[in-house]
């Protein structure tokens, strides 16, 4: 097939068949997940989160007893059990390390390195990208604006040319309203490694998301994900996309109560920003266990409104490398056909001019 050798970059440094990432979601990216999505070659990720340090080693057990295949974990930096779960990763010589939620000091990924571990760090913007790899990232994940959860200021189009285009020193995975088959092919053209997907994974027989969950991200349409906005400087919020329900509403007064806090120094900044990370980590667990989709947090990526069935994960996987096997020979085709035409535009051109 054409999308083997387009393949073979992202698979060899992952070691699976196919560099197609199920991106680390709270609540979601469990063993069961992640055991489903290692079956059909492709690679998941444990979500750390705020997770107790025994849950999470409990998983990682959970997911080595369920399948040989190689998996990460994600290890948000900003989370209260983030440096456990480091000594916990690098201890238990978890394969793959990525360090998502804020920027990783040099050392922690030096200690993820040192573990045997490949290290893999986001980027939301091209300087970050630059410092990521001079602190000693073997990958990154460019990741868009369009995309679920916690994301960066800038769109994946942009990304794309400031980054992918510009950095061939290490493998580029890429995520943000990615949903097809035929989008994975004309990124991995443009040299992409490979690609992370979260929100089209949900869509699975697999996940075990509540059924009330995916109903709603199966009816939603494109422009209901949308990001929450930061009000002031002082409670620095990462824009976090989600469906737009009465939870993102209740967000938004609870930044203008901490803010008022701030202003009678009722509460310290650290206090208010976990403040901030308590009521996303609840309201995601009410949404995503117990099915509150009014109030709970309905995290999803603008390419929540290209999917609408689940699927089986072996159903799921196929039809993104069929498609993007169909795309990858309709590019050809078009190139092989007008192989002779620009050939002939390039005799012409190089013809001598007579005066």
């Amino acid at each position: 097939m054409l999308l083997d050798s387009l393949l073979e970059r992202g698979s060899s440094f992952l070691g699976v068949k196919y560099p197609i990432i199920c991106g680390a979601m709270t609540w979601i990216s469990d063993h069961r997940l992640v055991s489903a999505v290692a079956g059909t070659g492709a690679f998941g990720l444990l979500a750390g989160a705020n997770a107790p340090t025994p849950v999470l080693r409990e998983q990682i057990e959970r997911t080595r007893q369920a399948t040989p295949h190689p998996f990460g974990v994600n290890l948000i930096t900003i989370a209260p059990n983030y440096l456990d779960h480091l000594s916990l990763a690098t201890e238990m010589r978890v394969p793959t390390i990525v360090f998502a939620g804020s920027i990783p000091r040099a050392s922690e990924i030096v200690r993820a390195k040192d573990s045997g571990a490949k290290v893999i760090c986001f980027a939301p913007t091209d300087m970050l990208a630059h410092k990521m790899i001079d602190q000693g990232a073997d990958a990154l994940i460019l990741e868009g604006s369009e995309a679920g959860g916690h994301i960066g200021p800038v769109s994946l189009t942009v990304l794309l040319q400031q980054i992918l285009f510009k950095v061939p020193d290490v493998p580029i995975f890429v995520a943000g309203g990615i949903a097809h088959g035929q989008m994975i092919a004309h990124l991995l053209l443009m040299g992409a490694a490979g690609v992370q997907m979260g929100t089209r994974f949900v869509m699975s027989e697999e996940c075990a998301a509540h059924p009330a969950f995916k109903e709603a991200f199966r009816r939603a349409k494109a422009r209901d994900a949308v990001a929450t906005p930061q009000f002031d400087s002082r409670l620095p919020v990462i824009p976090v996309r989600a469906l737009h329900n009465e939870g993102t509403i209740e967000f938004k007064k609870l930044q203008l109560e901490l803010l008022e806090k701030l202003d009678h120094e009722m509460i310290s900044k650290a206090e208010a920003q976990e403040s901030v990370e308590r009521f996303w980590m609840g309201a995601l667990q009410r949404a995503v266990v117990d099915g509150d989709v009014k109030k709970g947090s309905l995290m999803a990526g603008q390419s929540v409104g290209l999917v609408d069935e689940i699927k089986p994960m072996s159903a799921l996987v196929a039809e993104l490398l069929q498609d993007a096997e169909a795309a990858l020979q309709k590019v050809l085709s078009v190139l092989v056909k007008r192989a002779p035409e620009a050939q002939a535009t390039a005799t012409q051109a190089n013809q001598p001019t007579v005066s």
